[in-house]
């Protein structure tokens, strides 16, 4: 149990760490007694959202757990509640981080005017998210497995009323791990709900219908919007990614006790090595965030004699959030490479490594390659660099339904790489170890989610900045500073997605295939007729899967349109009131953000306990439907989820080339057109003859907003939540199914 201990170590001066860093930026100063204000009001909304939401999850939580320690395993009700907890403990941190590192990073750009200063300050809040995620992912499965015993393939356990035989270590991590992703199902779509219904009644009524710039804080619903992106982009994100994270070591440990029983040693070696890479992971974070933390701060120059505080010149603030993911994945990958050598290179190996001792080390580099190669893709298809974003802001000028076909182009091109990238990296890993390999891929995806983590809660971070920015009249440098960097956030956004549903398709495939080790599926295919009504029932199974993910989504949909609608009329409301529209008086905050929850709140419990009761059609239709259900939901969630956030992602980002006055002109060959002096002739959202034509961006980044933030970020984590229940309950299936 060493490493365990070590990872206990680890996580405990992480956790010294994120204090540290949070004292840090809480030293900075907020700036205007408006700037302090604002950030106050929108520090109280996420406190009062997060409240409300628990007295949801809490007895959801509680009935769950007791149902497991009933029928499954006597203590797995309790490493459920675990699970649970720690993945809240990382929301509520994450949150304080992002709450308190806007305004702080709205005053760097107004105090310093500095991109790397302001960069620091918002990677410094991200970090306080990033952190949390793999120190207390980490530090409740060691926990769960030292108070566990540890590995012990012969051991047995039951359930208070079912006496059905389970492994003690392998229930109790799989509760662990379905207790994260039950929090993180709920904060995914009460977040999504809250932050789009805001975000889209704030668009539509405030720029659409009364021409009111971004972030405009006569439009009540604006502010509603800000707390949204903190509580779904962050809370939402946090424990997404954490329920990612912890899964991708469980569905490996639960593999290898399958693949790797009959021999012992070999068994604890497979066990330690995700937890070497998971502790190592962690530390590659620490070194690759800080150092562009680090690299960003304040300088003392002597001029002429005198002591002078200087910043870097300006920096790409996309190349550092490279440098930062580079860093970390090069640090992770040599610790792989140390401990694979340490771990198997003096055992005797099965015949699954094909390539010795340096075989598991392959499949959880290549992990790591797919995590980078999908988010240069993301980034390659929603960033305003490259010629898809330009073509697609472009493409408001010819309206609406120019643009929304020209993005949904976008979106389905975007596709088909990852999706060969996925195949061909989980082919390659099975070669080399089978399918414990696959489970050491989906390791590898996620073994630096700290560094990815803090990337990703640096977008909203920045976007509150430049909305308290414009909300407090502040001088449009500052705006510019936070606008470029809420656009990286956007592709970093829609990069941690591409990563959360590529982590999510390596670790459900190795969770499909330790599924099918759970009960006795040769069975199901000792007569030709058994064979016929198994295949019939997978494939049954697999149209229901691939028609429950559309199904899902359009709930998500239906719910968040519902929500915005009703937002929508009352931020209509609010600005019909005498001195709102003037500015001389301030709208209703408070009755909007109250709403915007009530209305998440309300849409939050039917689509985040689906994903627990479709597995329960097992004992009606035995383990075969349940695995078709499986595949099927696999393969249409990993192509939607692309789908979504990809053209949601490209359309945000041609919005905001319209407000940040970068929409350049095309000529009838398609190629820029250039003034008399050379100069590139650039489209303005001011010009009458532009005006419909920003309108039409806005209305596609509606569309979007549902997609990326609502829909495309829940898939990952409904996939998961199946496929982790359908684990504990495939011995359940087996015994008592009615067919």
């Amino acid at each position: 149990m060493i490493v365990q201990f070590i990872i206990i170590a680890i996580s405990v001066v992480t956790f010294i760490l994120i204090f540290r860093n949070f004292n840090d930026l809480k030293k900075h100063d907020e700036g205007t007694a408006e700037m302090a204000e604002l950030a106050s009001i929108l520090r109280s909304g996420a406190k009062t959202f997060m409240r409300r939401e628990y007295r949801v999850i809490i007895p959801t939580v509680l009935i769950v757990a007791l149902a497991y320690s009933l029928f499954m395993e006597v203590a797995s009700g309790l490493s459920f509640i675990f699970g649970a907890l720690m993945s809240s403990l990382a929301v509520t941190i994450g949150m304080r981080g992002g709450t308190y590192g806007n305004v702080r990073t709205t005053n760097a750009a107004r105090v310093t005017g500095a991109m790397s200063r302001t960069v620091r300050i918002a990677l410094m809040s991200g970090s306080i998210s990033g952190y949390s995620v793999p120190a207390f992912g980490a530090f409740g499965a060691a926990i769960v497995w030292i108070v566990s015993g540890g590995i012990n393939p012969s051991s047995t356990s039951h359930g208070l009323v079912l006496d059905v035989l389970c492994n003690p270590l392998t229930m109790r991590l799989t509760t662990y791990s379905l207790g994260c992703s039950v929090v993180a199902m709920f904060n995914r779509v009460a977040g999504g709900n809250y932050t789009k219904a805001a975000d889209i009644s704030a668009d539509i009524v405030g720029k659409n219908v009364h021409g009111l710039p971004e972030d405009d804080a006569r439009m009540p619903n604006t502010l509603a919007d800000f707390i949204g992106d903190l509580v779904n982009d962050i809370a939402g994100n946090v424990s997404d990614l954490l329920e990612s994270f912890v899964a991708t070591p469980v569905s490996t440990i639960l593999v290898a006790m399958q693949e790797f029983k009959e021999n012992i040693v070999l068994l604890n070696a497979a066990c330690m090595y995700p937890f070497v890479l998971v502790g190592g992971g962690l530390l590659s974070s620490i070194i690759g965030v800080n150092y562009i933390i680090l690299k960003n701060r304040k300088q003392i120059k002597i001029i002429d004699g005198k002591e002078v505080e200087v910043s870097r010149e300006d920096v790409d603030p996309a190349e550092e959030l490279d440098h930062a993911t580079y860093l970390s994945a090069l640090v992770v990958a040599l610790i792989g490479l140390l401990s694979a050598k340490f771990i198997f290179g003096e055992i005797e190996l099965s015949e699954h490594f094909r390539f010795g001792w340096i075989s598991p080390w392959l499949a959880a580099v290549l992990g790591m390659i797919s995590s980078v190669a999908i988010g240069k893709l993301t980034e390659y298809y929603t960033s305003f660099k490259y010629h898809h974003v330009k073509r697609l802001a472009y493409m408001a000028k010819e309206g609406v339904a120019y643009e929304q076909t020209e993005g949904d182009a976008v979106g389905k091109r975007s596709v088909m790489a990852p999706c060969i990238i996925i195949v061909l990296s989980i082919l390659i890993s099975c070669i080399a170890c089978g399918t414990y390999g696959i489970a050491i891929a989906a390791v590898g995806v996620l073994s630096f989610v700290g560094t990815t983590v803090s990337i990703d809660a640096f977008g909203p971070v920045a976007d509150n900045a430049g909305g308290i920015a414009e909300s407090c009249h502040l001088d449009p440098k500052v705006r510019r500073i936070t606008d470029e960097l809420d656009a990286v956030g956007n592709t970093t956004a829609a990069i941690g997605k591409g990563n959360a549903i590529g982590a999510a398709a390596f670790a459900t495939v190795s969770l499909v295939m330790s599924y099918i080790g759970s009960y006795n599926i040769s069975r199901y295919f000792d007569t030709p007729q058994h064979v016929t009504m198994s295949i019939t029932t997978i494939i049954g199974g697999a149209i229901i899967g691939a028609g429950l993910i559309d199904y899902f989504s359009s709930i998500l949909g239906h719910n968040t349109i519902e929500a915005a609608k009703k937002l929508a009329d009352e931020g209509e409301r609010q600005l019909k009131v005498p001195g709102v529209i003037e500015g001389t008086k301030r709208p209703d905050y408070e009755y909007v953000i109250t709403m915007a929850a009530d209305e998440a709140l309300h849409y939050m419990l039917t689509p985040s306990v689906i994903a627990l009761v479709v597995p329960l059609c097992g004992f009606i239709l035995g383990p075969n439907f349940i695995l078709g259900i499986l595949c099927g939901a696999i393969v249409a969630a990993i192509k939607e989820a692309l789908f979504m956030g990809n053209s949601g992602g490209a359309w945000d980002n041609a919005k905001k080339m319209w407000e940040a006055n970068m929409v350049v002109l095309l000529g009838e060959d398609g190629e820029p057109v250039y003034d008399g002096d050379g100069n590139l002739v650039v489209l303005s959202k001011n010009d009458i003859e532009n005006a419909e034509a920003y309108k039409a961006a806005v209305a596609c980044d509606t569309m979007g907003d549902t997609r990326k933030d609502v829909i495309g970020v829940a898939l990952d984590i409904f996939i998961k939540i199946m496929s982790t229940e359908s684990n504990t309950l495939a011995p359940l299936f087996a015994a008592y199914s009615l067919f």
